[in-house]
């Protein structure tokens, strides 16, 4: 569904890589997290594939299809975008900015309306809430309203750029489950930039690890968790073993002074 071949990004004038000579495949129905340290490359890399970021070299493909070909603004509709600061038109209500992507794609009325009513339900927001605007909704509220936009013209695909980040421990815990659901139930192809490692073991088929625009590693969970020739991958993916290892030690602590 996503083939990058040889993807180069520069940036200080061509002084320094964003992303250097990236090659990757995302078949359809492939859920994917792309992982790193900040500065690693994971956000360009995303941003090239719904062309918000142009490569110096190399080429993306969706479909089969050079992005190259099809004008910007037709492929973004056709991609939908999640990311961390929800982004939503202030002075637009809730169902106004559920519809938008539809509505410039010249959708009727009618099936607009059906569309953000289906959204609304499936992110699991009343829909007494489409007639309100955004500031009157919480971050995770938001986030959900983001989800819903990002899903509304029907994309085959839809990037998330750290679409959690912001959010309280368990408000992050409950979208990224209902994230993977939506996935799964409408059988979408996705690509998932984070920084939390567990999240990406959690949610992912697949898991993508850049480190100074390259990537490094390239593996489902359960192969990068039993180990990784780089040490800095095993150090990186070790990660959740040991915050579950201090969290049974806590326990055992606990149930010992009982």
């Amino acid at each position: 569904m996503i083939a990058l071949r040889g993807v180069c990004k520069t940036f200080d004038g061509g002084a320094s890589y964003a992303v250097r000579d990236v090659s990757l495949e995302v078949p359809a129905r492939t859920f994917v997290a792309v992982v790193g340290d900040s500065g690693s490359g994971k956000t360009t890399l995303l941003k090239t594939i719904n062309r918000l970021i142009e490569p110096e070299a190399g080429e993306v493909r969706i479909d089969g299809e050079p992005v190259r070909s099809v004008p910007p603004h037709e492929l973004r509709r056709r991609i939908g975008y999640v990311f961390q600061g929800v982004g939503l038109f202030p002075h637009l209500s809730i169902a106004e900015n559920i519809g938008i992507t539809p509505q410039l794609a010249g959708w009727p009325g009618d099936a607009i309306r059906a569309r953000v009513e289906e959204l609304i339900d499936l992110v699991c927001l009343p829909r007494t809430y489409l007639a309100r605007m955004p500031a009157e909704l919480s971050g995770g509220q938001r986030q959900r309203v983001g989800i819903a936009r990002a899903l509304a013209a029907r994309p085959a695909i839809v990037l998330m750029d750290e679409p959690f980040g912001a959010l309280d421990p368990v408000t992050r815990d409950a979208l990224g489950g209902e994230c993977r659901r939506l996935h799964e139930s409408m059988q979408l192809t996705t690509v998932m930039v984070t920084h939390d490692i567990l999240e990406a073991v959690l949610l992912a088929d697949r898991i993508v690890v850049m480190r100074r625009g390259r990537v490094v590693a390239d593996g489902e969970p359960h192969e990068l968790l039993a180990g990784h020739p780089d040490p800095a991958v095993s150090t990186l993916m070790d990660m959740p073993r040991r915050q579950a290892a201090r969290v049974r030690s806590l326990l055992e602590e606990r149930a010992a002074r009982e």
